[in-house]
């Protein structure tokens, strides 16, 4: 369990609506329906209404501060089916990465593993009491696009398994990407969100993490869903 699932619940019933797509960028087709995932009928384009809202209000007040450009969704609503697809994934390409025979791990290799991937992705639980937070609707991974539609340079790519993706890495360097992450994290706190500790592009409003990131105690308002 990680800290932030000690938080309780308290569900609001807020319902999740579609993201109006033509306000932001967006991958297409969606990243993860490129690997494979399979959504059927449901979409990784919903949030809780309160934080599409207030996603809106950061993308006008990203606008006042640079006309022209956008939030560019990389994905929202997560079922918990496609939360174990990409845990299965990368694990999967952890293994290929360091050049392992899932056949030949110990127990422990393959727990130490299981380590390395959870330490971005949140188990594919079913409890109600610890749901992963994009299993919410209640949690957005998000980067920037310039007004000549280029996506802004991060310094890492959204998911990546490295050091990297921790959003200070960049902070004693020279590099613009610290910049454009405090850009991003300026914009999305200004319309209460709050952003994962080991993750840039992680933002979240109304679930475990957010409360447990509270600097006053807070229930979540918002726990798992199905569209």
């Amino acid at each position: 369990m990680k800290p932030y699932q000690q938080i309780v619940i308290a569900e609001c019933g807020e319902p999740l609506v579609p993201i109006p797509l033509e306000l932001f960028a967006v991958e297409s087709p969606h990243p993860y329906q490129l690997l494979g995932a399979t959504y059927a009928e449901m979409s990784p384009y919903y949030l809780r209404k309160s934080v599409l809202d207030n996603l809106i209000k950061a993308q006008e007040y990203l606008q006042t501060k640079h006309p022209g450009w956008r939030i560019q969704i990389f994905d929202a609503y997560r079922p918990v089916t496609i939360q174990q697809f990409m845990v299965d994934y990368t694990f999967s390409q952890v293994v290929e990465a360091q050049k392992l025979s899932i056949d030949n791990l110990s127990a422990v290799e393959i727990e130490n593993i299981w380590q390395q991937v959870y330490q971005i992705w949140a188990v594919p639980s079913l409890d109600s009491l610890t749901p992963p937070p994009h299993s919410t609707g209640a949690a957005i991974d998000i980067t920037l696009v310039d007004d000549r539609g280029k996506v802004v340079d991060m310094g890492s790519p959204i998911d990546e398994l490295s050091a990297r993706s921790h959003p200070n890495y960049f902070a004693n360097s020279n590099l613009p990407a610290h910049h454009y992450r405090q850009l991003l994290l300026e914009v999305m706190e200004y319309a209460g969100f709050a952003r994962h500790p080991g993750e840039w592009w992680h933002f979240c409003q109304g679930d475990q993490m957010w409360a447990w990131l509270s600097s006053k105690p807070v229930l979540a308002r918002y726990g798992r869903v199905e569209k």
